[in-house]
């Protein structure tokens, strides 16, 4: 199995200048713990994760100043559509990261998470009964 058959094709990614308040907004929908970022041609250049703004508030910045080009990780962990999804549990075990962005030539095109991978393997045993 490869990125490409398990990937989020829908994919939320911040801007270099979305503000810190915004991030926290959408980090707190409970739909993400991280988002790419993205230069304004579509490249991942980064990722912002929830430990990302607690490090800004500990460091005493204010989340309606601060941007996300100053508080992500840069140089993430990307994997390219053709990535196996045995190479990219390796790296998320590896380096501790809950998800990876999938590239093509560097620009996102989607989103890989450990639930995405555990999803494409379990069959769950279960039933869903409606009663009157």
């Amino acid at each position: 199995m490869l990125a490409k058959d398990i990937m989020n094709k829908i994919v939320t990614a911040a801007k270099r200048k979305t503000i810190g308040r915004d991030l926290a907004v959408k980090l707190l929908s409970g739909m993400y713990s991280g988002l790419p970022v993205v230069d304004d041609n579509g490249k991942v250049i980064g990722v912002v994760s929830e430990f990302d703004l607690l490090k800004a508030i500990r460091g005493g910045k204010a989340l309606e100043q601060v941007k996300a080009e100053d508080i992500m990780s840069k140089n993430p962990i990307c994997v390219s559509e053709d990535t196996s999804v045995e190479e990219i549990i390796d790296l998320m075990i590896k380096n501790n990261v809950i998800r990876v962005p999938v590239v093509r030539n560097g620009n996102l095109v989607g989103v890989i998470s450990r639930c995405d991978i555990l999803s494409s393997i379990v069959e769950p045993e279960f039933i869903t009964v409606y009663a009157d």
